[in-house]
């Protein structure tokens, strides 16, 4: 009977530990995609730039390119209306953030972020558009 009730109790344990694990990286990767949103909001690509992976910082070389790319590519990120985090999924070692976006015009559009967990912590790894619903939310 001890040794069933210690089974459970060591399942229990075990599943919330899972859970609060997955539940802490949620937030943590989602607060570096909010504070780069945040940063899109006030035109600091140079602070928008420190959330991205090294791999991505090499390959824009800098703030002024990556402004370029953003303005251009994504303009829903960049002057987003509203922000809503979708689920977060686990792919051969990459976690995926699906994030539905509303643009000033009433636009939904879903994106999935590639986040890569760095020494600095959650990195933007690339983001690519899925959809545009053309609906509003």
């Amino acid at each position: 009977m001890r040794k069933t009730i210690m089974s459970v109790l060591g399942g229990i344990v075990m599943t919330f530990a899972l859970t609060f694990g997955v539940t802490a990286q949620q937030v943590e990767i989602e607060g570096t995609i909010s504070s780069q949103i945040e940063a899109f909001k006030v035109d600091d690509f140079e602070q928008a730039f420190t959330y991205a992976t090294p791999t991505l910082q090499r390959l824009f070389q800098n703030p002024r390119n990556f402004e370029q790319m953003v303005t251009r590519g994504y303009p829903m990120v960049w002057r987003p209306a509203e922000v809503r985090y979708l689920e977060l999924q686990e792919h051969g070692g990459v976690m995926w953030q699906k994030v539905q976006i509303r643009d000033q015009k009433g636009v939904s559009h879903i994106l999935v972020y590639q986040m890569h967990q760095t020494p600095d912590g959650w990195r933007i790894g690339g983001v690519q558009l899925l959809e545009a619903a053309g609906a509003n939310v």
